[in-house]
């Protein structure tokens, strides 16, 4: 029997893979289960955006290969979003890189700046796949705390005691997955200036800053930022084109071309439809948000109530499609979301898949509609 890479001993399948095996198999058995644990946008892509694929079909070059840099139409439509929404100002030439997806750029600029035995912090809560990443590429996560009591944002103090000099680099995301946490200016100024001070290349991923957000900012708003600072998007979220895989990141020119010697070797172009499809989304006027998060936020005021019958406390100004919800003390976030699964046949997130500070809590998705909601309200 051939054996897999030794790096693959390094990591786990993802928990939602295989809890979710689980999960279709108390379906298939009859149960009726319902699912408020996974973030996969159930509402539809704008219509224009639809229209733009299909046109796009006849295209003479539609079906051909395309850049790996993207269209310059994409390129240009991306620096136009980022400065009609953040007033930051980015050169579609070389500082703005398309991807397929933000999910993608994890592992793309992870390869193009990590060797085997260089560090990178990650947050604790977080994103379980910076760490998964990291360990893929051989080189070793070292997390840093978040917590409830300094409102989910990095401890400065308690960075500056860690032996940095082998971190490379520092993943942040604000608005913050799972805690729903909001962006500050303060933060990420503190964050530009650590990591000129530590040479640590600093990357926000930054694809909830309009779901159920009044002011979404971006890292790239700090002055300096771009000397040593990235940062992902994507329009999975915001245009609920999840499965098109349309995700971007930005930064100078010099980060940028790093990791696009790895993106070159690793596809060959996203499809000419999909891209055509993002530009239009791009453009989309500010009504588009403004119906989208009364939809969300009809949810969440559901999904409040759903935790308040389970005893739940949370923080009613969050951000981004999801509630965090700190559970009853007595039982383990997995003890906790097992035992709604088995008797009420709802499946939420145990906080521990993102990290042990998880522990204590839960997360709901908005991804649902609403009769489902009041389903599981029903149910428990």
């Amino acid at each position: 029997m051939i054996e897999g890479a030794k790096r693959l001993d390094t990591v786990e399948e993802y928990y939602f893979s295989t809890k979710l095996r689980e999960v279709r198999e108390l379906a298939a058995s009859g149960r009726p289960i319902i699912n408020i644990g996974i973030g996969s946008p159930d509402l539809q892509p704008p219509t224009k955006v639809i229209e733009a694929i299909q046109q796009s079909f006849n295209d003479i070059t539609a079906h051909k290969y395309q850049s790996y840099q993207g269209l310059p139409e994409l390129r240009n439509a991306i620096s136009s979003f980022y400065k009609n929404k953040f007033g930051v100002t980015v050169i579609s030439e070389n500082e703005v890189l398309p991807l397929m997806g933000s999910k993608e750029g994890v592992m793309h600029i992870s390869l193009a700046f990590l060797n085997e035995g260089d560090e990178v912090l990650i947050p604790n809560p977080g994103y379980p796949t910076y760490s998964s990443v990291t360990k893929l590429v051989g080189a070793k996560p070292v997390f840093y705390n978040l917590d409830e009591a300094t409102n989910w944002q990095p401890d400065f103090d308690e960075l500056e005691k860690l032996d940095l000099s082998k971190v490379k680099i520092m993943w942040v995301n604000y608005p913050h997955m799972p805690t729903g946490t909001n962006a500050m200016k303060e933060t990420f100024i503190k964050l530009i200036t650590f990591g000129k001070k530590h040479q640590i290349l600093i990357v926000n991923d930054n694809p909830y800053s309009f779901i159920l957000n009044n002011t979404p900012i971006s890292i790239l708003q700090v002055d300096g930022a771009k000397e040593i600072a990235l940062e992902l998007n994507s329009l999975s979220k915001t245009f609920n084109m999840a499965g098109w895989r349309v995700g971007m990141v930005l930064g100078n020119s010099n980060f940028i071309n790093q990791i696009l010697k790895v993106k070159s070797n690793m596809d060959s172009g996203m499809f000419y439809g999909i891209q055509k499809g993002a530009i239009e989304a791009l453009h989309l006027s500010e009504n588009w948000f403004q119906i989208q998060n009364k939809e969300y936020q009809e949810r969440r005021g559901l999904v409040f109530e759903l935790a308040n019958k389970l005893k739940c406390t949370y923080n009613k100004n969050s951000a981004g499609l999801f509630v965090w919800a700190k559970i009853p003390q007595g039982k383990t976030s997995e003890e906790f979301t097992d035992e709604i699964l088995y008797k009420k046949d709802v499946f939420v997130a145990p906080g521990t898949v993102f990290g042990s500070n998880g522990e204590g809590f839960i997360r709901f998705s908005l991804c649902v509609p609403k009769e489902i909601i009041k389903e599981a309200i029903n149910r428990v």
